[in-house]
């Protein structure tokens, strides 16, 4: 008959399971590290190349016609941004996944998009009547607040370190609402170094 110490392990073992089968466990720390580095080259490009640089809240008509061609060119560079940092975390999360023996697209990893979707969106719309309405200045700590909440949301699904990660995101953005002469900056903090450090760490926690 099995002893006490038999039946622990045997409990242990299925709420690993239990867990790995409720939660998306083969997230790619390389993947942060990337769109880390993705973000910092965005925000440079921003700066340097098209002079963006928004130090107040309200742009009014003659100033925002004369920034809609940089602004323009500055949401292609964030668009490049995000199609770039998702083909790698699906490259990346999706070589875990295979090390694992398991499958990156089921039904948690559907949830977890759901639950990542609307914030998402949320955020995108709310950005796009920001740029109609000529507050420039606060798109960055925006996509950054949305950004958390988005990460935030999705924690209960993945590990407890996302959670953090999206907090940290969340009060970023809000210095970035009141601090909006550093809005591009902080927004570089967020997306570019909490991400790569946050990367790195997860990649010597688990993938290692």
């Amino acid at each position: 008959m099995k002893d006490e110490k038999d039946y622990i392990k045997d409990i242990t073992e299925i709420r690993s399971m239990m867990e790995r089968s409720s939660k998306f466990l083969s997230l790619s720390g390389l993947a942060g590290v990337m769109a880390g580095i993705y973000a910092l080259a965005g925000a440079f490009i921003a700066y340097k190349v098209f002079d963006f640089n928004p130090d107040s809240v309200m742009y009014d008509a003659a100033e925002q016609a004369s920034s809609t061609g940089n602004l323009t060119n500055v949401i292609y560079v964030a668009l490049a941004i995000l199609v770039l940092a998702l083909s790698t975390v699906i490259f990346l999360s999706g070589r875990n996944a295979g090390k694992k023996g398991e499958k990156l697209w089921n039904a948690t990893t559907r949830r977890l998009m759901t639950n990542m979707a609307v914030p998402l969106a949320a955020g995108g719309m709310l950005i796009l009547i920001l740029i109609s309405k000529g507050m420039i200045g606060l798109i960055a700590p925006v996509s950054l607040i949305f950004y958390g909440l988005a990460l935030f949301n999705a924690s209960k699904l993945t590990l407890e370190e996302v959670k953090v990660l999206g907090i940290i995101q969340i009060l970023l953005g809000l210095a970035g609402a009141y601090f909006v002469q550093y809005g591009l900056l902080i927004w570089a903090l967020g997306f570019g170094a909490v991400n790569i450090i946050y990367g790195i760490y997860m990649h010597y926690k688990y993938e290692r």
